[in-house]
């Protein structure tokens, strides 16, 4: 019947080719334990391990929120914010001491008695970020990997698992906490961190936390600015935090962030928290005979979206329609709930002077000289920065348990 393997040799010649079994990587001491331990075959050579050319990921590899931040292509390394209106102050409330600033004029009023007004802007700047993984196969490696019970084509197997791990990197950079920021955590110490993409906790942040922070050179500056306790609030972010001692997640604590978020003139797009923090938050409604919703999150490059399926698009819970998209990197101050970043992705994206690029090189292009190995090297280089143009509309809640 057409389809069916009949021998073992139909098999072999469909997984591996005509020439059958004599190309199986043979085991070196023809003797393996069934299942680790179990019952051994007791004559040598009664059988060979054959592993096959899939290779199985045993790592989580989600890059959610990479995936979720916006792309959009970069046109400038500057760009300006209004920092206080020209009338009613620089505070989240129109606020005015005299009605008279408020223009109402008397009849026929010359000119030179109208109050004179002009708004107060701000000039931020950045530079973009390079952000780079190689890796590199020899020719002996490279041919040996079709034949036997090899991987396979090799160079295809490292490409992917390099690219993964070059996504997963960029999705790191962006979630790394002021503790790992400040010289404490992962790729930390201060000269590292400037070479790392800006982390939304020091964008999502406020002058007194990162004050706290020591002796971490630039702590406070900021897209060429420096936060300070006052004058520069425009750069404050919502921070619900209980001085690094863990509290108790409450419905309360979400409702009363979303509130102040949206009275700061933000308007919360996305949730970014962890695994466990969306159970513990989809309990609490529960007990309380509420629940959340679902929404499907499609990812956009440059405001185009993917199409919906399995490979763009995902669906999680929502709260108020706001999606909750889960993170498997969120912080947790080390021992508590993950933090909740809660983000206005209208002013927030990834900043791309040029998209990940994958460039390769050897043997097996031609360009012996070029790499000046008898090889093959791969390399994969995303060139951008994430940028934030309103920070009061920004928010997170951590110190939770």
């Amino acid at each position: 019947m057409a389809g069916y393997f009949k021998t073992i040799e139909d098999l072999e010649r469909a997984t591996y080719g005509a020439s059958g079994n004599d190309q199986l990587l043979k085991a070196t001491t023809g003797i393996h334990s069934i299942h680790d331990g179990a019952q051994t075959l007791g004559n040598q050579g009664l059988y060979n391990l054959v592993y096959g050319q899939k290779v199985w990921s045993m790592i989580n590899r989600e890059i959610n929120a990479l995936s979720m931040l916006p792309k959009k292509p970069w046109n400038a390394s500057g760009w300006r914010i209004l920092k206080g209106r020209s009338v009613g102050g620089n505070n989240d409330t129109f606020s005015v001491s005299d009605l008279d600033t408020l223009g109402g004029q008397a009849e026929n009023a010359t000119i030179s008695s109208i109050t004179e007004v002009q708004p107060t802007y701000e000039i931020l700047h950045v530079s973009p970020k390079t952000i780079a993984h190689t890796y590199e196969v020899s020719e002996i490696a490279q041919l040996m990997g079709g034949l036997d019970d090899g991987i396979g084509d090799i160079l295809a197997a490292y490409r992917e698992e390099v690219g993964v791990s070059h996504a997963e990197s960029l999705n790191k950079m962006i979630l790394q906490d002021l503790t790992s920021v400040a010289g404490t955590g992962v790729d930390a110490h201060a000269t590292k961190a400037d070479k790392a993409l800006l982390s939304l906790y020091r964008i999502v942040s406020t002058h007194a936390e990162m004050n706290a922070l020591g002796t971490l050179t630039n702590k406070l500056k900021l897209y060429g600015q420096t936060r300070a306790s006052s004058g520069t609030e425009y750069l404050e972010a919502y921070v619900d935090s209980n001085s690094g001692t863990d509290r108790n997640l409450t419905v309360n604590l979400l409702n009363t962030a979303l509130r102040n978020l949206m009275a700061r003139g933000g308007e919360p797009k996305v949730i970014l928290t962890g695994y466990d923090t969306i159970q513990s938050l989809g309990e609490l409604l529960q007990a309380q005979e509420r629940f959340m919703g679902r929404a499907e999150v499609v990812p956009s490059h440059n405001g185009i979206k993917g199409v919906k399926g399995r490979e763009i698009g995902f669906k999680v819970a929502t709260y108020h329609d706001i999606p909750i998209i889960p993170v498997k990197d969120m912080p947790n101050g080390g021992a508590g709930l993950s933090d909740m970043l809660i983000l206005d992705t209208d002013h927030l994206f990834l900043c791309t002077m040029k998209p990940t690029e994958y460039f390769e090189a050897g043997m097996h292009t031609g360009e012996v000289f070029g790499h000046g190995k008898l090889g093959h090297r791969g390399i994969y280089r995303t060139i951008a920065e994430t940028m934030c143009t309103y920070f009061r509309g920004q928010g997170k809640i951590i110190d939770l348990v």
